[in-house]
């Protein structure tokens, strides 16, 4: 950035007006939206799986199935990347902002010490160029020798100050020049990681899609059965293991406000990188349900892991939130009876489902 008035104030408005440009988030890839589907019993949270006559157990459908899940996978941890990329990129524009102000702010203030420095120096030149000093030196007024001799030393030193200010504030703006500079090259790079991720969602929901509507009709709704089947299961295997006795807590004010939240949201599509009001990814609805009741909380569900506090699941209560699978990349609230509230994937609504249809990482209470 330039040393100059002009320069730098062009400096500044030209990053602010960057900032704005880089900082809007990507356009959404808005998965269509499907028919809701009926509420399960929230202590099974899951439908009990049909057998159809006609169509027997397919192991083709079954590896599409797995083939499915393992691409949805994929597009979660990418929307996880992504979703990371979008918060930091948030806030460093918004440190681009605020050192674009100071850049404008430190070079006024520097302006106005360069017109008290000139000030002092025409003054200087109407008597006829000579210091202070030897001005003093040549008055024949004993009074008023001593008179100057204390304007004089308040001379100097007001001068003094007036340099020191000026040389800090020049510092202070390379500072600040500096360090949006460094603001400005990590926003690039989360671009960049912004970009990537949306790609590989892209392409992963592609895959599935594609590998969806090669599909006939009876080969869908065996697949959807499937589906159920192997959400059943594990739900089943779950709750087998007898840990709903011991699940007892109860939710405290905030988590029952967390709660109210996210079951308001219950229809909504899923759209990854969505928080709301229309839609939402995983971690939008975790987030945004929890700073609806007045804790904020990271934005993304591998954050959530790592900087909420970790509860036994013995000890999960309503409004905790269950984060699934050994990478983070998928969270959901837990809403009392076995059951949790979350968005699942593109094609999906958010919705209630058995806690233990994924499998557990652990549990993390946003109100420690």
């Amino acid at each position: 950035m330039g040393t100059g008035k002009r320069g730098l104030i062009t400096a500044a408005v030209t990053v602010v007006c960057a900032v704005t440009v880089l900082a809007a988030p990507g356009t959404a890839f808005a998965a269509p939206t499907p028919k809701p589907t009926a509420t399960a019993n929230p202590t099974a949270a899951s439908p009990t799986p049909t057998n159809s006559p006609t169509l027997p157990p397919n192991k083709d459908l079954e590896a599409v199935r797995k083939k499915l899940d393992k691409l949805y996978h994929d597009a979660a941890v990418a929307t996880d990347e992504y979703n990371a990329a979008q918060d930091k990129a948030q806030k460093q524009s918004a440190a681009i902002v605020e050192l674009a102000k100071k850049i404008v702010e430190g070079q006024k203030k520097l302006d106005e010490l360069k017109d008290r420095a000139g000030a002092a120096a025409r003054a200087q030149y109407r008597t006829g160029g000579l210091p202070p000093t030897a001005q003093l030196m040549l008055s024949d007024d004993p009074q008023q020798f001593l008179d100057g001799a204390g304007r004089v030393l308040q001379g100097q030193r007001a001068t003094k100050g007036l340099i020191g200010e000026m040389t800090r504030t020049q510092q202070d703006l390379q500072r600040y020049a500096a360090d949006a500079s460094d603001r400005w090259d990590e926003l690039e790079a989360n671009r960049r990681t912004k970009a990537a991720a949306k790609k590989k969602i892209k392409q992963q929901i592609a895959a599935a899609e594609k590998l969806q509507s090669q599909l006939e009709k009876k080969e869908k709704e065996r697949l959807a059965e499937l589906e159920r089947e192997a959400a059943y299961q594990a739900q089943t295997a779950w709750l087998d293991s007898g840990i709903l006795k011991e699940i007892n807590g109860k939710a405290s004010k905030q988590g029952k406000q967390a709660v109210e939240f996210a079951t308001a949201q219950i229809g909504k599509p899923y759209v990854w990188g969505a928080e709301g009001p229309e839609s939402y990814d995983c971690s939008g609805l975790t987030s945004q349900a929890w700073a609806k009741a007045g804790r904020p909380i990271p934005r993304t569900s591998q954050e959530q892991w790592k900087q909420l506090k970790h509860v036994d699941i013995k000890d999960m209560r309503p409004g905790d939130l269950i984060i699934y699978f050994d990478d983070a990349s998928h969270v959901a609230m837990y809403v009392g009876d076995g059951a949790i509230i979350h968005a699942p994937r593109p094609g999906r609504t958010v919705t209630l489902a058995g806690a233990g249809e994924m499998p557990i990482l652990g549990i993390v209470r946003p109100d420690a």
